[in-house]
Parts: C-alpha cells; structure tokens; sequence
C-alpha cells in the first residue's frame, strides 16, 4: 500500500472517531446503558435537571398501563375527548375535535407513536378519574382528574428512584407552565427500563406507523400514525420515544437490540441477552447524535463484556 494511501486510510479512520465523540458530546446530556442489568457505560451530565419535551409522555403510558394492569382497566373502553384537552397544545395534527370519542388503546398509540399532547391529555383525564375514585374523599375532592394522574406519574418517579424529576402535566408542554417540570438523563433511564419491561408498551413504540380510528358526530375517521422515531428500525432500534420543545431541545430515547451472546464453559451455557439504550437530552441533531452514541455504546459493550461484564454499584440505574 502506497505511503500517501495508508495515510488518508488512517486519518480518515481518526477523523471518523473524532467525529463521533465530538458529536456524542454537544448534547447538554447523555447516558448510555446495557437495558438488562441497567450499568450505565457512558455519561454525560446523567444528573442535570433539564426539560425532557414529550419522553414525559413515557410516564404517563406507564401510568395508564399499570392501572389497566392492576385495576383491570379495559383499554378498548371509548371515552371523549375533552375541551380542556386542547388547552396549551399548539399542535393538533390528527385533528382531534372536543367530544371526539376514541378508545384508551388508540389513545396510547397516538401519545406513544406520533407524540400527540392531546391524546396524553385525555389520558390522563379519564384515567385520573378512576384513581381519583380510590383516593379519600378529603384528597379526591380537592384533585381535578388530570391533578390526580400527575400524582400517579410522580408517585410512580419516586417509586422508580427518580429523586431529580417532577412532572406537572402529561404532555411535557413546558411553555407558559409554572412550576416548570424537569428530569435527567439518568432518570428518564429508570423510567425507560421500567416501560420497556411492559410487553405491550414495547409494542406500541415499535410501531412505525398505525391506523386508529375516532367517531364524530355519527362517523367513523380514520388516522395513519407515524412515528417521530426516524432510526426505528435501523441498527436494531425498536423503540422508544422522542421529545421536543424549545426549552429542552431535541431529546431522544432509543432502544437496540443486538443477537444474544452464547457463552459455553465446559458443560455450562450461559445466555446473555444483548440491549442497549441510549437516552440523549438537549440536542440539536438528536439522531445523528443517538446514531453515534448507539455506536459508541455498542463499542464500550462488547469491551465491558469481553472483561467479564463486572458492573460497578455504583453505576447501575
């Protein structure tokens, strides 16, 4: 191999390297995580207090999930959408209507697939309705619906150690809302290992694109959702949630999946199941970024398991 060739061969390799830390870092935050045993391998600013735009949507399925789960909630139930679901909410690209009926379960897929605020809204309204009903009536009657539901969602946060998160609503909206809602990267991790445990919400973030149905007035509309995710499907992503506002950026959760990896000693085999997540905050390219980081965090994988996969207490969500 010529001189000059070897020369471009390697800068070119240098330079590619270079280009993806450099790109993994201009995110205000970052933390990459082996999904199964939740040791962070990478980090940046796991525990700085940011706005997280529409990942709180992640709350707010668990929320509704958990309590068809454990309260037997039926998801087919049609409920209406309220007024007061529009409120706040400059975008309405399904164009929801007040008094639109729809059911709980195409609700999820609209909150969790295309990220729409009314949906989570409504939601939170119905849901927080029947937790409303459980809760002393001194407690019940000072809660609206959707007040109650945000309690669920922060209950469940403290539940889930996420000691540096408030929600204050289920959309994530934060223009104009006082108190103003916040996580970190290394909260929204907890979180996310904690949905993606739910067979069903990894199958709704799975979803590129859905078809729900809503009734006006008499008549049946259709929808195709398609999801904001636009690395779902590559790289072995399936799943999980994007979010934006002003004030948090462009902010990322994915998600991958890579072949179990077969270990034999002697007679023993050992499985170990492979999955990644990344949760990215505050970017201003979110999927170049998470591409890298994924990258990235496949590299520190493969180095972290070839030395035996010991994992640091310290360093486990």
């Amino acid at each position: 191999m010529r001189l000059s060739l070897r020369f471009f061969i390697i800068f070119s390799v240098i330079f590619a390297s270079a280009s993806v830390l450099r790109t993994a870092a201009a995110a205000q935050a970052y933390v990459i995580a082996d999904a199964q045993t939740g040791y962070i391998l990478d980090e940046q600013e796991p525990r700085k207090k940011l706005q997280v735009g529409s990942l709180t949507k992640i709350a707010t399925a668990s929320v509704v999930l958990d309590w068809a789960e454990r309260k037997s909630g039926d998801l087919n139930q049609v409920v209406t959408i309220p007024q007061a679901a529009f409120v706040g909410s400059s975008e309405n690209n399904i164009g929801f209507q007040p008094g639109d009926s729809i059911t709980l379960r195409d609700l999820l897929y609209a909150a969790l697939v295309q990220s729409d605020n009314i949906a989570a809204y409504t939601l939170a309204h119905h849901v927080g309705s029947q937790l409303g009903s459980l809760l002393p009536s001194d407690i019940s009657s000072k809660l609206t619906p959707v007040d109650a539901f945000i309690a669920q969602m922060n209950a469940l946060a403290k539940q889930l150690k996420m000691e540096r998160t408030r929600f204050v609503n289920p959309h994530g909206i934060d223009y104009k809302v006082r108190p103003l809602p916040f996580s970190t990267a290394e909260d929204m991790a907890r979180l996310t290992r904690y949905a993606m445990n739910k067979p069903s919400f990894r199958f709704y973030v799975s979803q590129k694109e859905r078809q729900i149905s809503f009734d006006r007035a008499g008549h049946r509309l259709n929808y195709m959702l398609r999801n904001t995710n636009e690395l779902l499907g590559r790289m072995g992503i399936d799943g999980v949630k994007t979010g934006t506002s002003a004030r948090s950026g462009q902010c990322l959760i994915l998600y991958a999946n890579r072949e179990s990896e077969v270990v034999r000693q002697g007679q023993m085999e050992t499985v170990y199941p492979r999955h990644l997540m990344v949760v990215l905050l505050g970017s201003s390219n979110r999927f170049n970024e998470g591409a890298a980081l994924l990258q990235r965090g496949w590299q520190l994988y493969d180095q972290w398991a070839a030395a035996g996969r010991l994992a640091d207490p310290k360093k486990l969500l």
